[in-house]
């Protein structure tokens, strides 16, 4: 799959959640860029992280890989435990010499209102979601510290870790995704900040793709005619995923995009849309009343602080 001279030859990654949709897209991306991929996926059936798991999604991509002339092993095990989080990236080390890039995307949905929801709904998805997030990259960042320190300098790593857009406008149904989603980017920021010394950089991405976990937001939306690629194809995410793993974007850190359908977007850090100060030493409820009230009056109903983007697909 690889050729010489391409951007990531030589680097070793690490995709989560590969077996399907987004993560096989970017596996087999980071491969046709020149990466030897370790392909991680608990293959359980349902979306909801149902089922009894197995290895073959992982080694069916990891035999695609290979087949196409390029440099791939299978991970079969959970990210959100600890331990087999360990045992990820020990692999990628002991099958590749070590690990450069490393790129998060597994994932579950269990949907429910708020008022409906349970206490194992709610844990089950923040756990594979924020701390399946987690447990790779304390692993991956205490790889890359140790060989920083060894080499008396920075070293290459890469992180791109996937977050939503539910975290930026809300999603009635999804407290725990959109609570999981927010949390990955606080996470990134902050992985971004901590191991920039060591030569590391950390992004991440909110994508738009039409996959298992989302057959049911998309559902009507236009399909692409027979010949053409689907607008919400999840191979218009993978180039992105290649480029930040790549030495080329050595420069982006702790960046979030939207991506989809040939479209990126950088989205900025929050902005104050308005201040009020008090006429006094401190404000009161009847100053705030008279502040805020008319405010939000004249704003649109329903309008949130981050008002979701339009989707401009087409419904069919």
């Amino acid at each position: 799959m690889s050729l010489p001279n391409l951007p990531l030859d030589g680097l070793s990654a690490i995709v989560t959640g590969a077996g399907r949709g987004l993560g096989r897209a970017e596996a087999l991306e980071l491969a046709r860029l020149g990466a030897s991929v370790v392909v991680n996926d608990y293959g359980q059936p349902g979306r909801d992280g149902t089922g009894e798991s197995s290895a073959t999604p992982a080694e069916e991509v990891a035999e695609e890989i290979r087949a196409a002339g390029g440099s791939a092993v299978a991970h079969h095990g959970d990210v959100s435990d600890f331990e087999r989080a360990r045992e990820l990236i020990g692999l990628a080390v002991s099958a590749h010499g070590r690990l450069d890039i490393l790129v998060n995307n597994a994932g579950i949905l269990r949907d429910r209102m708020i008022f409906s929801m349970s206490e194992s709904e709610w844990d089950s998805v923040i756990r594979v979601h924020l701390k399946g997030h987690f447990n790779t990259t304390h692993f991956a960042s205490v790889h890359w510290r140790e060989r920083s320190k060894a080499a008396g300098g920075p070293v290459y790593g890469r992180i791109v870790n996937t977050s939503s857009e539910a975290f930026l406008a809300g999603s009635a149904g999804q407290p725990n995704y959109s609570a999981a989603k927010g949390g990955i980017v606080g996470l990134t920021t902050s992985t971004a900040l901590a191991l920039a010394k060591y030569g590391v950089t950390a992004n991440v991405i909110c994508p738009r793709a039409r996959t298992r976990m989302t057959e049911d937001v998309f559902a009507g939306f236009q399909e692409p005619e027979a010949g053409s690629l689907d607008p919400l194809a999840p191979e218009h995410v993978s180039p992105l995923v290649g480029y930040l793993a790549s030495p080329a974007a050595g420069g982006v850190n702790g960046q979030l995009f939207v991506v989809h359908g040939g479209m990126v977007a950088i989205v900025e850090r929050p902005r104050v849309s308005a201040t009020f100060d008090t006429a006094k030493e401190s404000f009161g409820y009847d100053e705030l009343d008279a502040l805020l009230t008319p405010h939000y009056a004249s704003r649109p109903p329903g309008e949130t602080f981050a008002a979701a983007e339009v989707l401009t697909l087409k419904k069919g």
